[in-house]
């Protein structure tokens, strides 16, 4: 199993978040989680990336528990969370390769940098600032940035919201082919999204 829940249960104060789920999500698979806003999906991606300590239950990624090995499960994830944290001041490969930075990675920062502004269709836009891209290209910085450190999970929450068909087509697309390779976990309220 690359992610495995059991019996998961979130509380805000008293308000329950999440109820008693249970899920098993398979290596190489692509999944979906479907529902209206306020239903708990954001909060289930948060928990399985280790941002939010679970109320009951365990999750596990890979074999490794999100409380007890927070930090081993953090180097297997990439997470795209719904509000795209960018610097909108720096430019694109100026922001990646600060990225690569942050996860030391040395003399392979150019080459891992380079594969993804051309992965996720960011070529032409590379040498402009954040701020000046739109969003769907914002979209795909957050995405390249997400797999920078080449994770073995892809955790996209809402990866599509707010883009024009042309750029949902072009993110789906996208997806499609990173699932190829890695377990991606992406949320929606939208039926055809997933």
């Amino acid at each position: 199993m690359s992610i495995k829940i059991e019996n998961l249960t979130k509380f805000y104060g008293t308000q329950k978040a999440l109820d008693q789920i249970t899920l098993s999500i398979n290596p190489g698979q692509i999944t979906g989680l479907l529902g209206p806003n306020g239903a708990g999906k954001s909060t289930l991606m948060k928990i399985i990336a280790c941002f939010l300590p679970p109320s009951e239950g365990s999750v596990n990624v890979y074999g490794y528990d999100v409380i007890k090995s927070s930090l081993e499960v953090r180097k297997i994830i990439g997470y795209l969370p719904e509000n795209n944290p960018l610097y909108p001041e720096m430019y694109v490969k100026e922001f990646l390769l600060f990225v690569a930075g942050l996860y030391n990675m040395g003399k392979s920062s150019s080459e891992r940098v380079e594969h993804l502004i051309k992965l996720t269709g960011l070529s032409k836009e590379a040498h402009k600032k954040i701020g000046q891209l739109s969003k769907g290209y914002k979209q795909r910085v957050g995405l390249a940035q997400a797999l920078m450190h080449d994770p073995q999970v892809l955790i996209l929450d809402e990866p599509t919201s707010g883009l024009d068909p042309n750029q949902i087509i072009e993110i789906r697309n996208l997806i499609q082919e990173i699932g190829q390779t890695k377990t991606v976990i992406l949320s929606t309220h939208i039926m055809q999204e997933v």
